[in-house]
């Protein structure tokens, strides 16, 4: 049976804290945007963000920001200065602080790439890149110490956090070695630790090789959903499924290693005939909440040999899609993002419709896929400073994460201004912060596992930002 309105939030509600940090506080988890009697309950309204007078963040009364890395100015533990290109970050505990594993999206020849430090190597050839750093943050938001988690690799984007406490970062590329500037090919998944001893930079080519966004792990650790960025032709969403008997832990990344473990299939959305939907800008807000029957048909090439994964399918076999983007695992289901598709071009079908963002909940049990929040296309959106009304127009969600009430918290990675946002699932979005600096993207939401805190990146010129306030009020 497919999810209704109550039931995809009520999976968020349950599901969200324990993927997105270690020690996540069970009380939090609990609560549900559902009052007895299934009447659906608005989360508060965020009152009208305040600008800043420094210029950096606008909030809400009541919050505030505290810079917790500067890119090229705060300094790792070497004495190195701080990468650039914040992306996808998790929030993890220690016992007494917090702890970031943060992307850096910087592919090679770039004067702030992640250092290659020994042991955390995966190719030389690409000198000071992509990768992840680690950051120890007090309860005050104040940086206790940054070192680097992972080096070597390229175009790190998203990723997400394993039940186990560590971090999968993705590599948004799909080049190959070319024996000079890149060794080994790119396009794969990593596992990253946070201990500050731990370096494993191990391809987890049973995951694919493509342009990788974010990944979430389901409840039971049998299966990993996969989002990918491409284009000509658009990208897919990807399922990979365990052996039979198989659960994933701390010790999976030798399987995984293995490109030939497990199954890796590609999303197909099934209309009322029965067949793939070509692609997903087939389907408008008039399909809110609708639940589509999903199928999974198997990647012939995961390691794309010859041949991009996402080319080895026609549009009659799969659900295409305008940059797959966010993803975020449940203990029901997983949702995940596509951040716009924009008319006049070739990554949308001349009888599809174009539109400013899409968020998916996919049920596990169902095996069905619902649109749960949708951005229509418009132009005042991308007026910055000269919408009339900036902070009520949202286009271009990114990155997305559950909070620990059940709601959702967007990046946008859009035109002009550049918003946080609340959202619930079937429900309002609203802005809770908006990019004063420059039209950058926010990167990285998460939230600390005590609802206390909620960690984002302004991705340039990067910084790591700690917002605090009455998160409760708004979202609990």
């Amino acid at each position: 049976m497919s999810l209704d309105r109550r039931a995809v939030l009520r999976g968020a509600a349950v599901g969200g804290v324990g993927f997105a940090a270690v020690g996540a506080v069970p009380s939090l988890a609990q609560a549900s945007p559902v009052e007895k009697g299934g009447v659906f309950r608005q989360n508060k309204p965020f009152p009208p963000l305040m600008d800043d007078p420094k210029g950096v963040l606008a909030l809400p009364p009541g919050f505030k920001y505290t810079v917790v890395t500067r890119a090229g100015e705060t300094k790792l533990k070497s004495g190195q200065p701080t990468p650039g290109l914040h992306d996808g970050m998790a929030a993890f505990s220690d016992g007494r602080d917090y702890l970031l594993i943060q992307n850096h999206e910087v592919g090679s020849g770039n004067a702030l790439g992640v250092p290659q430090v020994k042991g955390t190597v995966y190719d030389e050839g690409v000198g000071a890149a992509g990768g992840c750093t680690v950051i120890s943050v007090d309860r005050n938001g104040k940086n206790r110490g940054e070192w680097v988690g992972i080096s070597g690799t390229l175009t790190n984007c998203a990723g997400g956090p394993t039940p186990w406490g560590t971090w999968m970062t993705c590599e948004e590329t799909e080049n190959k070695a070319n024996g000079t500037t890149r060794l080994k090919d790119h396009g794969y998944v990593f596992e990253v630790w946070g201990d500050g001893k731990t370096a494993n930079p191990v391809p987890l080519k049973a995951l694919g090789r493509y342009a990788h966004e974010a990944l979430a792990i389901d409840h039971d650790r049998e299966h990993i959903y996969l989002s990918e960025d491409a284009s000509g032709p658009n990208g897919l969403f990807y399922r990979w499924s365990a052996p039979r008997n198989y659960r994933l832990s701390s010790k999976s990344w030798k399987d995984l290693a293995d490109v030939d473990f497990g199954t890796l299939e590609a999303m197909a959305i099934l209309g009322d005939d029965g067949k793939p939907i070509p692609d997903v800008a087939y389907l408008t807000s008039a399909q809110l909440l609708r639940p589509f029957r999903v199928a999974w048909v198997e990647v012939p090439d995961r390691d794309a040999v010859s041949v991009s994964v996402r080319k080895q399918f026609t549009d009659g076999q799969v659900t295409r899609g305008k940059k797959f983007e966010g993803v975020y695992g449940t203990r029901d289901g997983v949702y995940v993002v596509n951040s716009y598709a924009e008319a006049g071009t070739t990554d949308l079908p001349g009888d599809a419709v174009p539109h400013d963002g899409m968020v998916w909940f996919y049920n596990y049990a169902a095996k069905t896929i619902q649109l749960v929040t949708y951005f229509p296309s418009n132009d005042a959106a991308d007026l910055g400073a000269g919408a009339r009304y900036v902070d009520y127009n949202f286009d271009s969600p990114d990155n997305v994460t559950v909070t620990p009430w059940g709601s959702l918290v967007l990046a946008e990675d859009g035109n002009a201004s550049s918003h946080v946002l609340s959202s619930t699932p079937g429900g309002p979005t609203y802005a809770i912060a908006r990019n004063m600096l420059n039209d950058s993207e926010f990167t990285g939401p998460t939230f600390s596992a005590d609802g206390k805190v909620l960690f984002v990146n302004i991705q340039t010129p990067g910084l790591t930002l700690a917002i605090t306030g009455p998160w409760r009020d708004y979202l609990g």
